[in-house]
């Protein structure tokens, strides 16, 4: 509980938390709808954007706990007579945590760099990897054609968060928000733990 509370700092950052994982929810039921071909083998979705950018501004705990919420609140809204798998669900708190630890402990600093890293990454191995693992009981060895799937979504999703942080407007919007924020406290407190030194 102390962890995941760190990960939310303040109202707003888990009120920022709440509104990605609802557009997870939002975009997958969308696409589920509209973009689902060959019985949910093809199925064409940016759910995981949000949670990518979850874990770019949460970090590891943060990004994970908010691919676990998405995915469970998906199932428990989709109605679906079949148990939850849980493997699909690891794939979605993976995307989260890997995103998240790239951006935390590889790619520090904000800019495309982190969210290629970040983005490519997290779809490399949740869902590329561990959700195949997961469908493998419905689809067979076709679950492999979800793969060259998302090689064309993870772009996508990479290049429209790209340019979101490329907008000044998006930038101040998230300004204060999750680990950055935290970062540039921790700095401008041990700057001036310096200076009192050297004073």
């Amino acid at each position: 509980m102390k962890k995941s509370s760190m990960a939310f700092r303040n109202v707003r950052s888990l009120a920022v938390a709440a509104m990605l994982v609802s557009m997870s929810i939002v975009i997958g039921i969308f696409c589920k709808s509209v973009l689902n071909f060959g019985m949910g083998l093809f199925r064409v979705t940016f759910e995981n954007l949000p949670i990518i950018l979850g874990g770019i501004l949460f970090g590891p705990i943060g990004g994970g706990l908010i691919g676990a919420a998405s995915d469970l609140i998906s199932y428990l809204l989709s109605g679906q007579a079949y148990p939850l798998n849980l493997i699909v669900t690891l794939g979605a708190v993976s995307v989260g945590v890997i995103s998240g630890a790239v951006s935390r402990f590889v790619a520090r600093k904000r800019g495309k760099l982190q969210v290629i890293l970040s983005g490519g990454l997290a779809h490399a191995v949740g869902s590329m990897i561990i959700k195949p693992i997961g469908l493998f009981q419905f689809y067979g060895w076709m679950v492999l054609w979800r793969i060259p799937l998302y090689l064309i979504i993870a772009p996508i999703e990479i290049c429209i968060l790209c340019w979101l942080f490329d907008r000044s407007v998006f930038c101040r919007l998230i300004d204060g928000v999750g680990e950055e924020k935290q970062r540039r406290r921790s700095n401008a407190g041990t700057e001036a733990s310096d200076e009192r030194k050297d004073g």
